[in-house]
């Protein structure tokens, strides 16, 4: 059986087959994990909503219509249960809705394969950059850490934090280009005069 084929794949998941079941498992598990982090900036909170989309999804998957893109069911069931998550915890603000709504849009509308490789070159530049200008990026974008506490953890002056983070945006914009800008703000949340500014 051909479980690359959409329709194929979700019927077999509906028959209950377990080949089916961990071939999903091994093409979309790190793909929605990827996507969870870029909704939840936490790695953790993201591994917990990819798990119970994939549970949730073998508990109902006599429900599934294999005349829909399992994939788009996927990322789907991402975004609800990410949005479940948060409204539980009274954490979405109506400018983190806008930002939730803008990321899942955008990948949507992007093919599978052409976000994966974007992101990866994101990454990849980001991993070029210098060593202090790198680490402050990735502990204010990734970590989520403010400046001040950067500064703290680095033994550093805030200015030194706010500089290498403006170097850091100017050096991505200048090796990405326009063409990335979305990117960047569906991985990191960075606001689009964040990125014009630096």
């Amino acid at each position: 059986m051909n479980l690359e084929d959409n329709s194929t794949l979700i019927k077999n998941l509906i028959r209950g087959e377990e080949k089916a079941y961990m071939f999903l498992l091994d093409t979309y598990h790190r793909q929605l994990n990827a996507y969870a982090i870029t909704l939840t900036h936490n790695q953790s909170t993201a591994q917990d909503i990819v798990q119970n989309v994939f549970l949730k999804t073998w508990k109902s998957r006599k429900k599934l219509n294999p005349e829909l893109s399992i994939r788009s069911f996927l990322y789907k069931c991402v975004y609800n249960e990410f949005l479940n998550h948060y409204q539980k915890n009274k954490a979405v603000v109506l400018l983190q809705a806008k930002y939730i709504e803008f990321a899942h849009e955008v990948v949507e509308e992007t093919d599978n394969n052409a976000l994966t490789k974007m992101i990866e070159i994101v990454n990849r530049e980001i991993q070029k950059l210098p060593p202090k200008c790198q680490k402050v990026f990735i502990l204010s974008k990734r970590e989520g850490l403010t400046n001040n506490e950067i500064a703290d953890y680095l033994d550093i002056s805030i200015k030194t934090v706010e500089a290498q983070i403006t170097k850091a945006f100017r050096i991505l914009k200048k090796k990405l280009g326009a063409k990335y800008e979305t990117i960047l703000i569906v991985i990191f949340g960075i606001g689009r005069k964040n990125f014009a500014a630096s």
